[in-house]
Order: structure tokens, then C-alpha cells, then sequence
């Protein structure tokens, strides 16, 4: 059978059975006393869950709570929200656009769900994996400038000894999208050996194309293919500083269970079911829930083919995944703020300014909007030490006061006290308790 026929009627399917049995989202202000509660109902699909956390996190709303069940053919969830500052969603037009990105009117919007790719004339992406140093971003920069090439949105991560990059570039003089295949070719082999540094036999991937994806999936997805999960002689956290992750294995239901604790962050519950959903695990129920600074996630999970974990490697490569899905968006170092009118090399500029006061770039979000940069960076000292207030201060002089911000202090990451992997918070949902659990022995080097 031809394969794209076969894709079409699986789609044909999907949005007969939404027809008929079309998504209902309730959201109710009194129910809770501090929180939106959002209620959505829907007929079931692979990565729904995804999809419904993204719009969600899209529009920067805080997950303090969620139940999820999606057993059978319905999916059913529940979600206490609040925006950046803690307060309940009052806001009309933000309620009418979750109705809308939720409700039976995205059945046949596919542009209202971004778990895909569509197609840019507007920008040309580049994705950059590759070995993390000082002064990488900085290099990366100051060679897109040297080939004409304006940033207007850019994020970068770094993990473990890796960083990745999604970059959205326009040509310096038309400012549209760069077409030109040599133009392209030649963009992709510099930067490739820019990432490459002088370690020619070191890993490094340049990708450039007019397709969009969802950033953030994107750059799990970058940095979960370049394996920054592996532990290396360089992974200096120990155990009270990583994630308390377990996976065990509960074989009257054929679930393998996972728990989590963690320090809560923006955004982290994205992070994890797209984690999960990118490993082809699908979440079949999930409790969440947030007690001060401290998150507590709960997953019963089976692998598409719809087996629980199968071995102790499985498991250990799961628990390693979720552990580095969790650190990634960690902003380790200074954070820093930029806001001026936009110009070309601008990023170039300031970067190669960090890089000349010893500073490494851990995180960046660049965005360019109506003119004005809005760029973000988290940054500490080169060689490991916390960073100089009078080295601050110089670079703002540099730059200007009024244009680069001090907005907060590296992320303190207390260990979370550990309790038994099988006290699940999901308590008496199920009556059996026959759980195996398996323990990991693990070594550090």
C-alpha cells in the first residue's frame, strides 16, 4: 500500500471520529480557590497530552496541578492553571483562545496544534548540535554575520558537555528567507566547523531548511538524538543534585509506573511528556501536583506497542532521558536581559562582548518583534566561578544600562528529601499493590 495514501486515511480517520465525537473544554474560575481549573474531554489519540500541555505553556500559563486519564478510546484531563504571577486566568481573550486552540473548532485548524512542521518562506532555520565550549554562541554569531545572515530568533541550550541551537535567519538585505542553495551549502559547512572547533573528529550537526517546528520539542528532540543523556567523566552533579526519578514496574496492570521530584520550574511538565511521548511511551493516567518549590509527577505509562519497560537497560535509559529532559531548561548562571531596537549583528555584538569579559552563554532565547530584541541570556563565569559583579557592571557600561538587565541569580538546586519510589500520589486508584521494583545500581565516574 502506498504509504502516503495510508497516512491520508489515517488522518481522513482521526477527523471522522473528532466529528463525531468532538473535544469539550471547560474552564471554571470557582472551583478552586487559587487556580483556573481547565477540563478537556476528547477521543483519544497518540501525543494528545502533548499537544494539550503545549498550548497551554505556549501562552506561558503555570501548571500547578493536573490529573490525566486515557484509558480506552476518551481522553480525560484536568488542569489547575495560573499565569506568571500566581493569579487565576481572568483574562477574556486568553480563555477564548484556549476554547478555541482546545475545543471542537481546532478539529480541522491544523495550524492551531504546532506538533509538526509547516512550511516558512519568511525565515530560514538552522538547527546546530554539537560540542559545548566558551564563546561558542559567539563564534556561531559572528560567522551568520560574516555570511549576511540576520538572527531574529534564536534558542540555545546547553547540557552535559552538549549545546543545541534552533536559529530562524533572514537575508541581511531583503530581510526574507535565504534560498540559494550554494548560499545554504556554504551557511551549513561554516557553521558545521565552527562546531566543530579543533577537534575535527568531534560530533557536530548542521541542519538548514524553511520547515518550522515547535522550538522547544525541537531542541529535545536535537539533543536527545546527540545523546546528551550519557553520562560522561565531565557530569559533576551527584546524587542529591539530579532529579529523584524511578521507574518501576506494576505487572497486574501492565503499567510501568514513573515518579519524579524535582524543583518546580516554568514549564517542566512540557518537558517531561515530551520526553515520554518522543520515546513512544504513551501516558495512560498521571498525577501532578506542585508543594511549594517542589514538584511531584506521577506517570502510568506502557511503550506504544503497549508493553511495560522490558529490562533493566530500558529502564535505566528512561530514567537517564527524563533526568536530562529536566536539566536542560535548568538556567544555570547569571540571567540577563536585553531589550533595545533590533539591528544586523547585533547578537554577534553582544555575545562577542561576554565572550571578551570571559562569560559562557548556558541559555539563550533571542526574539525580534516589531522591531525591538527582547533577548535573554543566562551566563557564568568561563572557568567555573560564580560571576564578578564588577565584570557585570563593566559590560553594561559597554552595552548600557538601560538596555542590558541583571533580572535574577543562578538557580539553587537543593536536593528534594527521597521517600519510597512506591508511594505513588495516586493512591487507592488501584486496589493491587503487586509492584516490582527494580533498583538501580549506577555508577559515576
Amino acid at each position: 500500500m502506498n504509504m502516503s495514501f495510508s497516512h491520508d486515511m489515517d488522518d481522513e480517520y482521526e477527523k471522522l471520529i473528532r466529528r463525531m465525537n468532538p473535544p469539550r473544554v471547560v474552564i471554571d474560575n470557582e472551583a478552586c480557590k487559587n487556580a483556573t481549573v481547565i477540563r478537556v474531554d476528547s477521543a483519544n489519540k497518540h501525543g494528545i497530552l502533548l499537544e494539550v500541555v503545549q498550548i497551554l505553556t505556549d501562552i506561558n500559563l503555570i501548571i500547578t496541578k493536573a490529573y490525566i486519564s486515557s484509558d480506552g478510546n476518551w481522553f480525560m484531563d484536568v488542569f489547575n492553571v495560573t499565569d506568571q504571577d500566581g493569579n487565576k486566568i481572568l483574562d477574556e481573550g486568553i480563555l477564548d483562545y484556549i476554547r478555541k486552540s482546545l475545543g471542537p473548532e481546532s478539529c480541522f485548524t491544523p495550524s492551531m496544534r504546532s506538533v509538526g512542521v509547516k512550511q516558512s518562506m519568511d525565515h530560514t532555520a538552522i538547527e546546530l548540535t554539537g560540542s559545548d565550549r566558551p564563546g561558542l554562541l559567539s563564534e556561531v554569531s559572528a560567522v551568520l554575520r560574516h555570511l549576511k545572515c540576520n538572527v531574529v530568533n534564536a534558542e540555545v541550550w546547553t547540557h552535559n558537555t552538549r549545546a543545541a541551537a534552533v536559529m530562524q535567519v533572514t537575508d541581511e538585505e531583503t530581510g526574507t528567507a535565504i534560498t540559494d542553495p550554494e548560499r545554504l551549502m556554504r551557511i551549513k559547512t561554516l557553521l558545521c566547523n565552527v562546531l566543530k572547533g579543533s577537534n575535527k573528529s568531534s560530533l557536530a550537526k548542521t541542519v538548514v531548511s524553511h520547515s518550522v517546528t515547535h522550538t522547544e520539542r525541537r531542541l529535545h528532540q536535537m539533543m536527545f538524538a546527540d545523546r546528551d543523556y550519557k553520562r560522561t567523566g565531565e557530569d559533576v552533579l551527584d546524587d542529591r543534585q539530579r532529579p529523584n526519578v524511578n521507574v518501576v514496574n506494576w505487572y497486574d496492570k501492565d503499567y510501568s509506573v514513573v515518579t519524579i521530584r524535582c524543583k518546580d520550574r516554568p514549564k517542566l511538565l512540557f518537558d517531561t511528556v515530551c520526553t515520554l511521548t518522543d520515546m513512544d511511551y504513551v501516558v495512560f493516567h498521571a498525577n501532578i501536583d506542585t508543594l511549594g518549590t517542589d514538584s511531584y509527577q506521577e506517570y502510568y505509562i506502557r511503550h506504544i506497542d503497549g508493553s511495560p519497560v522490558k529490562s533493566d537497560a530500558e529502564r535505566e535509559r528512561l530514567t537517564q532521558c527524563l533526568e536530562a529532559a529536566i536539566a536542560r531548561r535548568v538556567s544555570e548562571g547569571l540571567k540577563l536581559e536585553l531589550c533595545t531596537t533590533d539591528r544586523v549583528g547585533l547578537l554577534s555584538d553582544v555575545t562577542r562582548i561576554f565572550r571578551e569579559n570571559s562569560l559562557s552563554v548556558t541559555r539563550a532565547e533571542v526574539t525580534t518583534k516589531a522591531g525591538k530584541a527582547v533577548n535573554t541570556f543566562y551566563v557564568r563565569d568561563a572557568s567555573g566561578y560564580p560571576v564578578d559583579a564588577k565584570t557585570i557592571d563593566s559590560i553594561r557600561q559597554v552595552i548600557g544600562q538601560t538596555i542590558l538587565k541583571v533580572k535574577g541569580n543562578p538557580e539553587d538546586n537543593k536536593p528534594i528529601a527521597q521517600e519510597s519510589p512506591t508511594r505513588f500520589l495516586f493512591g487507592g486508584l488501584f486496589k493491587s499493590r503487586s509492584f516490582v521494583n527494580f533498583s538501580l545500581v549506577r555508577s559515576y565516574s
